[in-house]
């Protein structure tokens, strides 16, 4: 562990016998992220009720330090970036007090990818020890830090803030970046209350005297100094490694999403209330993320279920030169440009163009191809697409792929075959259909799935919101 007081980590001075530097706190600017993303896409649809809570949220300008030479926008996608930040301002004092002097640091970033027309977003990690070239950035004092062609990541929020960060995320990936949200960690016990806790699933029992958290084995569902001491954790949790945690951070967010988003906190005006305040007192963004254009985007991503919000980490390996840091590896650029030409249906169908969007087509894949796990991955591919699908088994062995549909979903299911090399003729059900629902029988001509939108490829190790969260523990 790199031992510069540049890349110190948690820290808590109330311990009269400190440990060597922790990273809880890092964990704490995820949950707190995790909440930002849940109320763009969520909950901010209720601004006229909430709007008092809009008054907590402090905004920086941030177009200066940015300056013209910035990637052109290619599409109606949304690019937010995400950052948790370590400051020990006010009443983040008790988070490590011999801190409250240091200038703050983000080692949480992540960028938040909103799928033109809605219908999924994706949560894409840059992990703190990532070596990158950084440019030179404005300061918040006037001055300007030197370009290097090799740093730390996470040294830029350091150097010049959110608008550095948003700099130099952009000058590797040449995405641009719409709006910026940072967070502190001051409320995470308030955000994981208003939820009504949050559902966790540990694979041994735990009893960590330093971090005071005493589970059993299974599933738990934590709120408050409980799950305080959870995140802070690292005793008895993975395997230490910098990639283990990055995973089990991202399945605690993407477990706070769906609780967050589910009815019984967006339905609920009391519920939703604390959670917005407990979120927006901690928040700060651009000036150009007003309430109003918050409220637009949400308006623009109804009906995105947590099963569309996907958390990946950004293609990296062990660096080259220093195997304490990684790098990003030849599969970054493609990634990158998955995510820049990222397209949808779109709101209004072309002329001769299939009729139905991909969100509002139900298919349920067969494997008849006599491949095993063939159903499964072709499933996966049409998932990434934004179709509903779900897996239906094996089905007699065929070498022509089939498309079928139960009643009500013909037009579904020409949209689905227009996609499919072969342009297989759909056919009605004469038995065992569902309405509304098309069938895909996987033959053995089966290649692959053209794209209805440019789409972002499924990533390898990729972790939804709705996942099990007892799934590889």
């Amino acid at each position: 562990m790199n031992s510069n007081p540049m890349y110190m980590e948690y820290v808590d001075d109330a311990d009269p016998h400190p440990a060597p530097p922790r990273r809880g706190w890092r964990i704490l600017g995820w949950v707190c992220i995790g909440l930002s993303a849940v109320m763009v896409v969520g909950s901010l649809t209720a601004y006229g009720l909430y709007r008092k809570a809009f008054g907590n949220i402090a905004h920086e300008d941030v177009n200066a330090q940015l300056g013209p030479n910035r990637p052109k926008k290619l599409n109606s996608a949304m690019n937010i970036l995400l950052l948790g930040s370590d400051t020990r301002a006010g009443s983040n004092a008790k988070y490590g007090r011999s801190m409250k002097n240091e200038p703050p640091r983000s080692d949480t970033m992540i960028l938040l990818h909103l799928s033109p027309g809605g219908g999924q977003a994706m949560g894409i990690s840059f992990p703190r020890d990532l070596m990158v070239a950084m440019p030179s950035c404005k300061t918040k004092t006037g001055g300007s830090t030197p370009a290097s062609s090799r740093a730390q990541i996470n040294s830029a929020f350091t150097n010049g803030g959110a608008a550095c960060v948003m700099k130099t995320i952009e000058s590797i990936s040449s995405i641009r970046i719409d709006h910026f949200m940072q967070v502190d960690f001051n409320g995470f016990k308030a955000i994981t209350n208003a939820v009504g806790g949050v559902p966790v699933c540990l694979p041994k029992d735990v009893d960590d005297k330093q971090s005071k958290l005493k589970l059993s084995r299974g599933k738990h569902v934590i709120k408050g100094e409980t799950a305080l001491a959870y995140v802070r954790n690292r005793h008895g949790l993975g395997d230490g490694s910098d990639t283990d945690r990055i995973k089990r951070q991202q399945k605690f967010m993407g477990a706070l999403a769906n609780k967050a988003m589910s009815a019984g906190v967006l339905s609920n005006p009391a519920k939703l209330l604390q959670l917005m305040n407990a979120t927006t007192k901690s928040l700060t963004t651009d000036k150009e993320l007003t309430p109003q254009v918050m409220m637009k985007i949400a308006q623009g991503m109804q009906g995105m279920t947590s099963g569309k919000l996907r958390f990946v980490t950004v293609p990296s390996g062990p660096d080259p030169i220093d195997p304490n840091r990684v790098a990003l590896t030849s599969a970054a650029q493609p990634f990158f440009a998955s995510i820049r030409n990222d397209k949808t249906v779109p709101s209004e169908p072309k002329a001769g163009g299939p009729k139905i969007p991909p969100s509002q087509i139900r298919v349920r894949v067969y494997n008849g191809s006599g491949i095993s796990g063939k159903a499964q991955r072709v499933a996966e591919d049409l998932e990434s697409q934004g179709f509903q699908v779900s897996v239906g088994g094996n089905a007699s062995a065929t070498r022509v792929s089939r498309v079928m549909y139960g009643s009500g979903a013909v037009q579904q299911a020409q949209s689905l075959s227009a996609l499919i090399p072969t342009k297989p003729q759909p056919a009605a059900r004469t038995s065992g259909g569902s309405p509304g629902v098309v069938d895909l029988v996987v033959g053995n001509d089966w290649t692959t799935l053209k794209s209805a939108k440019g789409g972002i490829p499924k990533q390898a190790g990729e972790i939804k919101a709705n996942d099990d969260i007892c799934k590889g523990v």
